[in-house]
């Protein structure tokens, strides 16, 4: 049991990888194709897609996998999938609808409206196809998802690599090639599960769907929270600065997400074997400290190496028109470890199923963003977004500190 546990964690691991490397190959491809005009409005469009696409988060993981975990009859889950496949179309249709709301509301989103409405696309595809990967989770047979997640980054590369490589300039042609990744994904996860679930039309069943609705629905805010925490940032800074500089602002942050994706990688790594499988509440919470310590170490670490390597790290991935952006990585760097702490301290949360310490924390996060955002962009630009960013790091690493001292306090 324990060999197949680490083969499933290696395994997400190098998904996890893959997303990472390729991520950042993508965005350094795209911001020289588009340069920085352009480039602003694909990443303002991202923005945009990436807070609309957390309405679909509903019914999750969480929810799902322990119910089908607890149904030993095929055809039972197969019941419960085509209930939380529809609960998440419905949430997904609903977010497609937002990202469009947004972009007629808002008087800046004008050269990002189609690429947002390709890339948004994707929120249709992801979520609802997902449910396939719960049911795999459930079986502990994760190889085939990752299989079908690996082809499909390698396609993305692949076509946003084309089109550089042919000449094209165009910001839609790119989020075309971007949103091919969702679909590809999408039509072998299908071909998989009716493979291997031959069973026909599923009766709706309101009740059931309630039920899912209301068993997920505080991991779902929690998740909309968080995304909202980590984008609205891009939203709220575009009116006030030159393109070039927000341009400058989010591929520095393109960075610094992938950077601080180590630590989820590392505890997703850590947390199955050395927290998850301890029996004894005190034990996992202790555990909890010490690899949360352990991340905090090695975010300074990272980021003292990477503050030293900002100018050639944004001349290597971006180009010479990006140069403004190595003093606001630099900036953004000495903020990440905090994001490491979060990281690990949040692992708790999920050991002891308490999605309302999630909840809280990351409304306090999203409320810290806009508010500190709101008064300090239109004095400071891209480096009042970074204080932004440096409050919200800094409560969310506080309240998990308070969450984890609560548990350590009260456990027996």
């Amino acid at each position: 049991m324990r060999r197949r546990i680490a083969g499933n964690v290696s395994l997400m691991l190098l998904d996890r990888g893959a997303q990472v490397l390729v991520g950042l190959g993508v965005v350094a491809i795209l911001a020289r194709a588009l340069g920085t005009e352009d480039f602003a409005a694909f990443q303002y469009a991202q923005s945009i897609v990436f807070i609309g696409a957390s309405v679909a988060l509903i019914c999750g993981g969480e929810v799902v996998v322990p119910r089908l975990v607890a149904l030993a009859d095929a055809a039972a889950q197969h019941r419960l999938l085509a209930h939380v496949f529809r609960l998440r179309w419905l949430a997904a249709c609903g977010g497609y609808l937002l990202v469009g709301a947004f972009l007629a509301a808002s008087p800046h989103a004008g050269p990002s409206w189609g690429p947002a409405l390709i890339l948004g696309l994707g929120i249709l595809l992801r979520e609802p196809s997902g449910a396939v990967i719960a049911w795999m989770q459930a079986h502990t047979h994760n190889r085939p998802g990752v299989y079908v997640n690996l082809a499909s980054l390698a396609l993305k590369a692949a076509a946003v690599g084309a089109l550089a490589w042919a000449g094209i300039h165009a910001a839609s042609a790119y989020a075309v090639a971007v949103v091919a990744e969702p679909v590809l994904a999408a039509l072998l996860l299908a071909l998989y599960y009716r493979r291997r679930m031959p069973y026909g039309r599923v009766q709706h069943d309101p009740a059931l769907t309630r039920q899912l609705f209301h068993d997920g629905s505080l991991f779902w805010i929690s998740f909309m929270l968080m995304m909202g925490a980590r984008r609205v940032d891009q939203l709220l800074l575009r009116p006030h600065v030159p393109t070039a500089e927000f341009a400058s602002y989010a591929a520095t942050m393109q960075i610094v997400d992938n950077f601080t994706t180590v630590a989820t990688i590392l505890a997703s790594g850590i947390a199955p074997l050395y927290i998850y499988t301890r029996g004894e509440c005190r034990a996992a919470i202790r555990n909890v400290l010490k690899l949360a310590l352990l991340l905090t170490a090695l975010g300074i670490l990272g980021a003292g190496a990477l503050i030293g390597l900002a100018p050639w790290i944004v001349h290597w991935l971006y180009g010479a028109a990006f140069a403004e952006a190595a003093s606001l990585l630099r900036l953004a760097l000495m903020v990440s470890p905090l994001v490491f702490a979060d990281v690990g301290l949040t692992v708790l949360a999920a050991h002891l199923r308490r999605p309302r310490w999630i909840a809280i924390k990351w409304g306090v996060a999203c409320a810290a963003t806009i508010a500190v955002d709101w008064i300090a962009i239109p004095r400071y630009g891209a480096e009042g977004a970074i204080l932004g960013y440096a409050v919200a790091s800094a409560i969310t690493t506080l309240v998990g500190l308070g969450m984890w001292y609560h548990a350590w306090r009260t456990a027996r």
